[in-house]
């Protein structure tokens, strides 16, 4: 069974894959460590110059059943073992429309955009439009609970099911190498244009993972 919160998120399932990227070189400098005043850490990427795509969970504070405040919030590109090349607080956040932080299951609004207090000089990954199929073959990219000094990447991984929740939201299972902190981490593809967001990984069981791609707001 999936678990929808990051907190209850096991290890990576099967033979660990991941392997440590260099947070500076695309484009896995578009990739950013996102932390909060209350502990609490989760991976998202850059979707344009301003703008960072994360779980929505990440951002939900289960002692006080509220999100976080844009304050509350930093968002860390470049990060190496406690070294960071750039730093961004959080000048306001979205959610996906219908996110509960207090439902115990996957759902369709955990997404979150963080328009940033400043532009972040790297190159944005672009979403990717194109069809997505079981078979295909991605990459998931983010900061794991047990090697959470270093960017780990599953460079060799694939989606097994897709499952078309409306016309604004899927969610695609996965067998990339994932733990807690690797929520909001982009699920990628490379393609003839260069590499571009299918999704960001959500919930992790021992078994396959989960990530959402929906339509992520303007």
């Amino acid at each position: 069974m999936i678990v929808a919160a990051a907190a209850a998120q096991g290890a990576a399932q099967g033979a660990d894959r991941r392997v440590p990227v260099d947070p500076n070189e695309p484009p896995w400098n578009a990739i950013a460590k996102v932390q909060s005043t209350i502990g609490e850490h989760c991976s998202g990427v850059l979707i344009a110059p301003s703008v960072v795509l994360t779980a929505a969970h990440c951002l939900y504070n289960r002692r006080t059943r509220v999100l976080l405040q844009p304050v509350s919030l930093h968002v860390l590109f470049g990060y190496q073992r406690a070294q960071y090349r750039w730093h961004r607080q959080v000048a306001r956040l979205t959610v996906g429309p219908g996110f509960d932080g207090t439902a115990g299951r996957p759902q369709p609004g955990d997404w979150a955009r963080l328009e940033l207090s400043e532009a972040v000089p790297v190159t944005p990954l672009p979403l990717f439009d194109g069809g997505v199929s079981p078979g295909m073959m991605v990459t998931l990219a983010g900061y794991n609970q047990d090697r959470a000094q270093l960017l780990m990447a599953d460079l060799e991984c694939q989606i097994r099911h897709v499952a078309a929740l409306s016309a604004a939201a899927t969610f695609l299972f996965h067998d990339c190498a994932a733990t807690r902190g690797t929520s909001g981490a982009p699920l990628l593809t490379r393609r003839e244009g260069g590499w571009g967001v299918i999704a960001i990984n959500i919930a992790a069981s021992q078994t396959e993972n989960l990530a959402l791609a929906a339509r992520f707001g303007n």
